[in-house]
C-alpha cells in the first residue's frame, strides 16, 4: 500500500539562474508541478508515494520520469504521450522570492490523461491528493473526477489544493466553478489567502474560511499565509501558527512542501482527523511551516524539498 498517491501535472519549471556574459537571463531546467512536488516532498521524508499523470514522450518527459525514479516516487502511473508535448513553465522571480509564471501548454500532455488510463493499483493508498490544474481541460478533468469517485468509494482520505493559475483557464468564472465543483469530495483542503478570496469573494480570513469549511463539510482547512504561517480550521478548532524567518530566494513549491509535510504528519499520527487534539494540529502545522520555509531557501521545487534532518534542525533552533 502507498502512503500518498497524487494525480496531476508533472512539468518542467525553467527558473532564473543568473545572467549570461551577453547580459541575458539564464534559465535552469527543474522538475515541478504541484501534485508531483507534494509526493516528492513525502518521498524525501521517507514515505511511499506515487504519481498518476501524463507527460510527453519527449526529452522533457523522459527527464521528468527519471526524476520521479531518482526521488523515490513510483512512476507506475505516469504515462508518456507520443502526440502531445510536456508542459513547460517559465518562472519569473521577484526580489523577495515571490514568483509569476508563463506556461507553454497547448494543450500539454498533462491535460490528455483519460479516465481509462488511471492506474487502479495506485489507488491502494492511505491518502489521495489532487490539485485543480488537472480540471482545466478535458479529458484530464474527467479523469480527475473519475479517480475521486473511486477513492471516495474506498473511504480514502482526500487532500485537495485548489491551485489558481489564471492563464491556464478559459475564464475565471469557469475556474471558480470547476474548483468548487469538487470541493465536497475533499477531506483536507490547502488554500492560499488569494485563492480563498477568489473562491469566496471575501477578504475576511476568519469568516471566509468558516464559510468554506461549513459549505463543503471539510474536515481540515489550511490557509497558507506565506512567511506569516498558516491559519487553520479543524472541526471547532481554529487559529494561527506563525511561520519561520529564513533567507528566501525562491518560493516555487513552498506551498507544496507545506502540504507534503502535513500529509506526512497525518500518516505518522495514523488517526482520524476528528480525533486530533489542538496540540496535534499546532505541532503538525509548525512542522509543515518549517518545511515550507526551508523550501524557499533553494531554487526550484522538487530539488528544494528539505530532509527530515533539516526540518528538525530548524524546529530545534527556533523552539
Amino acid at each position: 500500500m502507498f502512503d500518498v498517491v497524487a494525480l496531476g501535472e508533472l512539468l518542467v519549471d525553467f527558473t532564473p539562474a543568473g545572467i549570461s556574459e551577453s547580459g541575458n537571463v539564464l534559465f535552469e531546467r527543474n522538475p515541478g508541478g504541484a501534485p508531483a512536488n507534494v509526493v516528492a516532498c513525502l518521498a524525501k521524508l521517507g514515505r511511499r508515494t506515487g504519481l498518476i499523470g501524463k507527460v510527453g514522450d519527449d526529452d522533457f518527459g523522459r527527464f521528468l520520469r527519471q526524476v520521479l525514479i531518482d526521488k523515490g516516487v513510483s512512476p507506475q502511473g505516469l504515462l508518456l504521450d507520443p502526440k502531445e508535448q510536456t508542459t513547460l513553465a517559465f518562472v519569473h522571480l521577484q526580489p523577495d522570492g515571490e514568483r509569476s509564471f508563463s506556461f507553454y501548454r497547448k494543450p500539454g500532455a498533462d491535460t490528455r490523461l483519460r479516465p481509462e488510463e488511471i492506474a487502479q493499483e495506485l489507488l491502494d493508498t492511505r491518502i489521495f491528493h489532487f490539485g485543480s490544474l488537472s480540471l482545466t481541460a478535458e479529458p484530464a478533468r474527467s479523469a480527475t473526477k473519475a479517480a475521486l469517485r473511486l477513492v471516495r468509494d474506498k473511504n480514502i482520505l482526500v487532500s485537495y489544493d485548489p491551485n489558481l493559475r489564471p492563464p491556464l483557464w478559459p475564464s475565471l468564472d469557469e475556474a471558480r466553478g470547476e474548483m468548487l465543483d469538487v470541493m465536497h469530495m475533499a477531506d483536507l483542503v490547502k488554500i492560499s489567502l488569494e485563492e480563498l478570496e477568489f473562491l469566496t469573494g471575501s477578504t475576511d480570513l476568519e469568516g471566509a474560511s468558516q464559510s468554506l469549511q461549513q459549505d463543503y463539510d471539510l474536515k481540515m482547512l489550511l490557509v497558507t499565509l506565506g512567511k506569516d504561517g498558516c491559519y487553520y480550521r479543524l472541526g471547532d478548532l481554529c487559529g494561527h501558527v506563525p511561520g519561520f524567518k529564513v533567507r528566501s530566494i525562491d518560493a516555487t513549491g513552498a506551498g507544496d512542501a507545506f502540504l507534503g509535510a502535513m500529509l506526512f504528519q497525518i500518516v505518522r499520527l495514523d488517526k482520524d482527523l476528528a480525533a486530533w487534539t489542538a496540540d496535534d494540529l499546532v505541532a503538525s502545522i509548525r512542522f509543515a511551516n518549517a518545511t515550507g520555509a526551508l523550501a524557499t531557501t533553494k531554487k526550484g521545487a522538487i530539488p528544494a524539498m528539505p530532509s527530515l534532518h533539516e526540518i528538525k534542525q530548524l524546529l530545534e533552533e527556533t523552539s
